[in-house]
């Protein structure tokens, strides 16, 4: 009697425990999975400060005195806090190589972006023979490492007769291979039957693609905007090459110069760190202002309808 009552008695109670509401296993599962997601977020917030670090000791180390930067390369607090990096930067030629950073860039830009959007649209859309070479050969020129041109672009430069002048800066650097890539990729995405339309309405090749088809790749022009503008603006290499007159410095050989000693002795960090913060206000602007725009036009040309 005993056995038959224990045994209807047992297993329900026993399956309405693990099944219910207050069993131990379910508040288990989620402290697990919240200490793995504090774990994830301290893992994340652990490589944020190790990338971040670098930049602040820059921004801090400009507000030092060469003394305290010298005993404190590392320290995240400036004892004492000084403007005087700043105030001996601008008695050197910052302000000249500044201007000439700007111009060289702004017309880089320019130049870069209506060029680049001529190339892609004519690899994407105009049928002549060859056309798959000229492509294959642009994707070439974008495998082989910069430095591996510099000196053929001192010789090219010399041989016209434009070293050390403003086209020497500019020229070299207004086609660039990403550029016509990226236009490409992005003016195979619109289809064909809008261009046949501007066709029927008597639109040439170069109006149909001025006034049609170049409104509707705007994300890819922010996009070559920024790189053509972030490029134009760190860019080193070429400009040691195209020219040696101290008038046509740009920002970044011009700092060059100043870490290579040209305030006399010492490290001379604050001011060095100084021109670099100064150098990375623009670039920094100019990304988070169109940042969405970046990552739209990037994606948008791996999409095919």
């Amino acid at each position: 009697m005993s056995t038959r009552t224990s045994t209807p008695t047992g297993t329900p109670s026993s399956s309405r425990e693990g099944s219910g509401p207050t069993s131990p296993a379910k508040p288990m599962v989620r402290d697990r999975t919240a200490a793995w997601l504090f774990l994830g977020y301290l893992v994340l917030v652990f490589f944020s400060v190790v990338y971040l670090y670098p930049f602040l000791v820059q921004v801090t180390t400009s507000f030092k005195t060469n003394s305290d930067a010298v005993a404190n390369p590392l320290s995240p607090l400036a004892h004492p806090f000084t403007l005087g990096a700043f105030q001996r930067l601008f008695d050197t030629d910052f302000p000249l190589w500044a201007l000439n950073s700007v111009v060289v860039t702004l017309l880089v830009t320019a130049g870069r972006v209506f060029l680049c959007s001529l190339a892609g649209y004519a690899l994407a859309r105009i049928r002549f023979r060859g056309r798959g070479a000229v492509f294959t050969a642009i994707l070439a020129v974008m495998a082989v490492p910069g430095v591996v041109l510099l000196i053929p672009k001192f010789l090219v430069l010399n041989y016209l007769g434009i070293y050390n002048t403003y086209p020497a800066l500019v020229l070299p650097l207004l086609v660039d291979a990403a550029g016509v890539f990226i236009m490409k990729q992005f003016f195979e995405t619109i289809p064909e039957s809008v261009e046949e339309a501007a066709r029927i309405d008597g639109a040439g090749t170069f109006r149909t693609f001025w006034s049609v088809v170049l409104p509707m790749a705007r994300p890819a022009l922010i996009t070559l905007t920024i790189l053509s503008f972030q490029g134009s603006w760190n860019e080193l290499p070429h400009f040691i090459v195209a020219s040696q007159d101290p008038d046509l410095f740009t920002l970044t050989k011009g700092v060059a110069t100043l870490t290579s000693g040209q305030l006399g002795s010492g490290q001379q960090y604050p001011i060095t760190m100084a021109a670099a913060l100064l150098m990375t206000i623009p670039v920094a602007i100019v990304f988070f202002v169109f940042q969405k725009y970046l990552v739209r036009g990037g994606t948008s040309g791996a999409v095919k309808g």
